[in-house]
């Protein structure tokens, strides 16, 4: 039985794809007017830290210039470009009132998460929040889901991890946990499903028949 699910933030409970993208094409236009790069180049290195990405986009060491640039135009277009993903307001209401312990694993620092969360009224439904800034090392590395789980004081044969990217996947996988893939996400359930996750969730409402709810779900 589940009693904690841990969820990534970015393109699993946000829908913050256009934000990363336009964010990603502005400091590229910007700072490498002559090499252009494309969205089917980013998606497959979204769910990584901004740092990593940055690398492998450009392949420059110091990369602080344009985490700058990117986390500046990101701010600014927050509000515009964010949305929400069907169904996640209302599947963490019932998981709230049932009486499971969610919290959120990211690799985003943890002001752009907070905001993030806020303007969907997700903040209060999560009883831990870790974020780049808590770790030494990001997801793909177990040790996100696991300074989750030990702040939490949650057992991990009881715990899921839902996230959009192979990176969540891996993570949860090596922290010993349950791992749910969405299909919204933008690399696609048949890039996630090589991960071999546990669930694929066509919806958050899948959610339910993970849990065992659906029975007690109107």
């Amino acid at each position: 039985m589940i009693e904690t699910v841990l969820f990534d933030l970015d393109g699993t409970i946000v829908n913050t794809n256009e934000l990363i993208i336009s964010s990603f094409l502005h400091v590229m236009n910007k700072h490498y007017p002559e090499s252009p790069i494309t969205r089917e180049q980013m998606i497959p290195y979204m769910g990584l830290t901004l740092e990593h990405q940055l690398h492998q986009f450009t392949g420059r060491e110091d990369v602080a210039e344009l985490v700058t640039d990117y986390r500046a135009y990101n701010k600014l277009h927050h509000d515009a470009l964010v949305q929400e993903f069907p169904h996640v307001h209302e599947v963490m209401t019932r998981l709230h009132e049932k009486g499971i312990t969610m919290g959120v694993v990211t690799t985003k620092i943890r002001p752009s998460t907070i905001l993030a969360l806020e303007t969907f009224d997700l903040l209060k439904f999560m009883k831990e929040i870790v974020t780049l800034n808590d770790v030494e090392h990001p997801k793909p590395h177990p040790e996100p889901v696991l300074t989750a789980i030990k702040r939490l004081g949650a057992n991990p044969k009881t715990t899921l991890m839902v996230g959009d990217s192979p990176a969540d996947l891996q993570s949860a996988r090596a922290a010993g946990v349950k791992s749910a893939a969405v299909a919204w996400s933008l690399k696609g359930p048949e890039v996630l499903k090589k991960y071999e996750p546990d669930y694929i969730l066509n919806d958050m409402t899948d959610l339910y028949g993970v849990l065992g709810m659906e029975s007690e779900v109107k």
